[in-house]
């Protein structure tokens, strides 16, 4: 087989290599040991294993395919060739992800993610408490781009506020857990949001976009749902989250200013301002209103006594780049600040996914494996609601037995882009599929990584709030209703 020449400028230009010696089951030799190692490798590690295992089983799942590969006569080169054009073909995706990490940081020391958490609790009522929690978490998940946070931080808060107003736990965990992936499926600052599009091979804000299509009326219904439950409710006590305001309160220099950066930064995605300039200004912005607002958070983190020229730049400089630290007496705003102010680094980790997500979908590519894989789903799924249908499927079954949210969309991800784009669908379909029912549903497996890390952190069992997490299991529901009535459907401008 000869070399291709395949030079994409983009994501969703990257080609499929076609092998025509490779059968259906060499093609799957490759995705079995995957989904098998890494199912193993998670009951080893558990939560751990999103620490860098699981990125070592991706590089061993390539090796098995270069196997594979050889036995087909694909040459070393050849693969290595496919691999540096996928690297290449997330260039886009991994500095985004490095400059939504520089702007959570920002944000989080110029007080702004602070104020969306403030005001987001004093919505709190106990006659509507279950539909509260859920905008609220919504709100932080949304500021902050992470449901394991929302629901470490103010989620555990909730749960015990719901205890003593006499709500079940099960009904307030999943009010949580619905509002918490809400805004971890829809934040420009999560790792999810951003890895479903990197896969799909279309653009971050045009994915939430679309994606809001079917997550809006989701999260209406679930909100009606919370709503009524909450009537039928025999609800006693306050929800006093006095504390918690005052120690944001003591903490940052709340006001209303603050939301003018956000408001900026939504004004220039909406005006269709290149995502990379405007999370960049959004960065910048954030660092000026820290200066304005908060100079006593920036020379804490400079570790100096008074605000000079030096001491600012340090202190910008850190929360964009390095993990920082809030000084706090009030443990769950520590974990929260914790959380949210990584920077840079802390998108590390989801690039290092990424980046060995695409060895492994470089070689698969290069020895044909995907377009075999592609052409067998196009022969079961001979309508788009199949392909709809199966994606779902996919992305439900490694979550079962994969037990990672992570790899919940990037197997699929991989594995169905060719299919999509041979069906005339655009890329924004598979990534809007994908976090329907990859990144929500993966809390709903109690051996997931997900599902045992919050179960663990609300102490209440997946069982109990499975059929309350609403959000988390009709998200799959409303991606196949829209598919199968071609709402809203979008296809790729022009066929290849």
């Amino acid at each position: 087989m000869e070399s291709q020449d395949i030079k994409p400028r983009q994501p969703q230009d990257e080609h499929i290599v076609e092998n025509k010696q490779l059968n259906i089951w060499e093609a799957l030799i490759p995705v079995i040991a995957l989904v098998g190692m890494l199912a193993f490798n998670v009951f080893v590690y558990g939560d751990n294993a999103l620490s860098g295992s699981n990125q070592f089983i991706l590089l061993l799942g390539a090796a098995v395919a270069a196997v594979v590969g050889f036995y087909n006569k694909v040459t070393f080169s050849q693969m290595i060739d496919e691999v540096a054009e996928n690297v290449k073909s997330t260039t886009g995706a991994i500095l985004i992800l490095l400059m939504v990490g520089a702007l959570a940081g920002t944000w989080l020391i110029s007080g702004i993610i602070p104020a969306m958490i403030y005001y987001g609790l004093q919505i709190l009522n106990p006659t509507i408490f279950l539909a509260a929690c859920v905008i609220i978490c919504a709100i932080i998940s949304v500021a902050t781009g992470s449901s394991w946070t929302t629901s470490a931080t103010v989620g555990i808060a909730l749960v015990g506020i719901g205890e003593a107003l006499g709500v079940s736990l099960g009904m307030t965990a999943g009010a949580v857990l619905s509002g918490a992936y809400f805004g971890d499926k829809m934040s420009p600052l999560s790792d999810t949001t951003n890895l479903a599009p990197a896969m799909a091979g279309s653009e971050l804000f045009t994915h939430i976009k679309y994606m809001a299509l079917t997550t809006v009326p989701t999260i209406v219904i679930t909100l009606i749902v919370f709503i009524i439950l909450g009537f039928t409710q025999d609800t006693t006590g306050n929800a006093d989250t006095s504390l918690l305001l005052n120690d944001i309160d003591s903490t940052f220099n709340i006001n209303g200013w603050l939301f003018l950066v956000p408001i900026i930064v939504i004004v220039l995605i909406i005006k269709k301002t290149p995502p990379l300039v405007a999370l960049l200004i959004g960065t910048l912005l954030g660092g000026i209103f820290a200066l304005l607002f908060q100079p006593h958070i920036v020379t804490q983190i400079a570790g100096t006594d008074s605000l000079t020229l030096t001491s600012a730049y340090k202190g910008i400089m850190d929360a964009i780049t390095v993990k920082t630290t809030i000084a706090t007496d009030n443990e769950t705003l520590q974990d929260l600040f914790s959380a949210s102010g990584k920077g840079m680094y802390g998108m590390l980790g989801t690039i290092w996914l990424i980046l060995c997500a695409m060895v492994f979908g470089g070689v698969m590519d290069a020895i044909g494996a995907l377009t075999r894989i592609s052409q067998a789903l196009l022969s079961l799924a001979t309508t788009t609601f199949g392909l709809f249908a199966s994606t779902v499927t996919s992305c439900l079954a490694l979550n079962v037995t994969a037990s990672d949210q992570y790899l919940a969309l990037v197997v699929p991800g991989k594995m169905f882009k060719k299919a999509y784009e041979d069906k005339g669908l655009a890329p924004e379909n598979l990534s809007r599929t994908l976090e329907d029912s990859g990144t929500v549903t993966s809390v709903l497996v109690p051996w997931n990584t997900c599902g045992a890390y919050q179960s663990g952190v609300l102490g209440v069992p997946v069982v109990d709030y499975f059929f309350f997490a609403i959000f988390n299991w009709l998200s799959p529901f409303m991606t196949l209703t829209f598919a199968a009535f071609s709402i809203k459907i979008k296809q790729l401008s022009a066929k290849k």
